[in-house]
């Protein structure tokens, strides 16, 4: 059936692709709450105690008030000090290069419809393997997690750039070093005997879980992804609303953007369903900044890095477009500024690509505070990435893109902007929270 929105008519083809995927978002659809477990969660996820030289925490590169990213195409991790566009390397502790990718937004991922996790897919669901999700080799889970996101939280606790910190700074960085990561004496035991040591940690698991055992990784892992899952669900923009039958939910712009979105500009090809995301990989040319994931060469094979399939050099995940106004830059580099930008880029991949200018989108100082013009790779590996795009999106005029544009604003949930909760004013640590103002 077709629906009147705001004095015009969705198309067909767009109607029947949201009858044939898509129903209302429920409370179902996420894990159940522990209110308990989220606030401890929410502890833990702004503590800086889970580095390895205790100066940053999960939430230094995924924050509410920064669309639970970070603001920037690539992050200043371990190292660095403040908050989004203000982080830097400081001269005291100086960050050695940018984190490769960009910090990908948090919103949703609770929900039981994602199936996959981190711009590679490196988590993922897999009945085939122990507890039903694949890690990368050498990081399987020792216990079971309660979702994707109590997996994917333990993996950044590993990164030399992004928590662990470098090789001779701390037992953590030794051990991620010598590849001990699981067991008795591996990376992931030294950080939860660390929250084990704070008498609140301490109580606050003991009562959650009834038990006085000795804390696991997956105990923290399980009360960051509840928190997590809780904090960033975003469920209640404009479009919500019209998938539960509110008709007059979208403007007329927003609703012949939901037109094209879901038909003639087929962006949901790969932006499927609900949450606008098909759980795969895709390769479509996002300009190779910073040092990508082959620091000698400056670049970033994306799936084919996890899989060793050479088809799929150069995909990354689908993103889901929830608060997708809120996330910028985009791509895996976070090479682009803006909506518009990225999806122009859509439109003319290849063009995009070879003429895209880095001046554009500037990397927080490694030390000091001026900002850095990052590099692209050789004229070889540029070829490389525009040989193997797939995009093929058909022209759109200019007020077509604007429409889009509006309908991607109409995946904002205003109840969600800055989070649930927020920052906690301290951690049971004692060790400082990153403030926005630093």
């Amino acid at each position: 059936m077709l629906r009147w929105v705001a004095g015009g008519v969705l198309s067909l083809v767009a109607t029947l692709s949201l009858a044939a995927d898509m129903r209302p978002v429920a409370h179902s659809d996420f894990p159940q709450d522990d209110l308990e477990e989220v606030l401890l969660g929410r502890d833990l996820f702004f503590d800086p105690l889970l580095s390895g030289n205790r100066n940053i925490s999960c939430a230094s590169c995924h924050h509410g008030v920064l669309g639970s990213a970070d603001a920037v195409p690539l992050s200043v991790g371990e190292g660095g000090k403040g908050l989004g566009k203000r982080r830097r390397g400081t001269p005291e502790a100086p960050a050695e290069r940018h984190i490769p990718r960009n910090a990908p937004a948090i919103f949703n991922l609770g929900a039981r419809d994602f199936t996959t996790l981190f711009h590679d897919g490196r988590v993922a669901r897999d009945p085939d393997v122990p507890f039903g999700i694949r890690m990368p080799e050498g990081n399987a889970l020792e216990r079971p997690a309660t979702s994707l996101l109590s997996a994917q939280a333990l993996l950044p606790l590993l990164s030399p750039e992004e928590m662990a910190g470098a090789v001779g700074e701390n037992p953590v960085a030794q051990a991620v070093s010598a590849g001990q990561i699981r067991g008795p004496r591996g990376a992931w035991a030294l950080l939860a005997a660390r929250i084990e040591a704070v008498p609140d940690y301490r109580a606050r698991f003991t009562a959650l879980k009834q038990s006085t055992a000795p804390l696991h990784i997956s105990d923290i892992g399980n009360a960051i992804g509840a928190f997590l899952a809780f904090e960033f669900r975003a469920d209640q923009s404009p479009f919500d609303a019209y998938l539960r039958g509110e008709s007059n939910a979208l403007t007329a712009p927003q609703a012949r953007g939901m037109a094209l979105f879901y038909g003639k500009a087929t962006c949901s090809s790969c932006h499927a369903g609900r949450f606008q995301t098909d759980n795969d990989f895709h390769a479509i040319g996002i300009p190779q900044i910073g040092p990508g994931k082959d620091h000698a060469s400056r670049a970033d094979h994306g799936r084919a890095a996890i899989t060793g399939v050479p088809d799929d050099a150069y995909c990354f995940r689908t993103p889901s477009l929830r608060n997708v106004a809120l996330t910028a830059p985009y791509g895996h580099s976070g090479a682009y500024a803006s909506l518009e930008a990225v999806v122009r880029h859509h439109l003319a991949p290849r063009e995009s690509l070879m003429g895209f200018d880095p001046s554009t989108a500037p990397l927080p100082a490694l030390a000091g505070y001026g900002a850095v013009v990052p590099q692209m790779p050789s004229p070889e590996e540029l070829e490389r990435i525009k040989a193997a795009i797939t995009l093929d999106i058909p022209p759109l005029t200019d007020s077509e893109v604007n429409d889009i544009i509006s309908f991607l604003h109409a995946l904002t949930d205003p109840n969600s902007i800055g989070g649930k909760l927020g920052a906690p004013a301290s951690v049971p640590s004692g060790l400082p929270v990153d403030s926005i103002l630093d």
